[in-house]
């Protein structure tokens, strides 16, 4: 999942050495946090939310497929 989260950042992103995903792990959910350069935060957000809401439904849906729950927050 990790590795879903950083390929579909560092497509939409300028700076793509700066995208950093940390993987917070409990018993069957997990919390991703995304970080991304400053100048490319609107980047991974998109109009309204809509590029970072895509990203949590393909999470969500790969999760799915294996059985666990994940989130993806997007860090600042």
């Amino acid at each position: 999942m990790k590795q879903l989260i950083t390929t579909i950042a560092k497509a939409l992103v300028d700076q793509p050495d700066q995208v950093s995903v940390n993987e917070i792990a409990a018993d069957n959910n997990a919390l991703y946090e995304l970080r991304v350069a400053r100048e490319d935060i609107g980047k991974v957000i998109g109009r309204d939310g809509r590029t970072a809401q895509a990203m949590r439904t393909v999470l969500s849906a790969a999760s799915a497929k294996i059985g666990r729950r994940s989130h993806l927050d997007i860090l600042d």
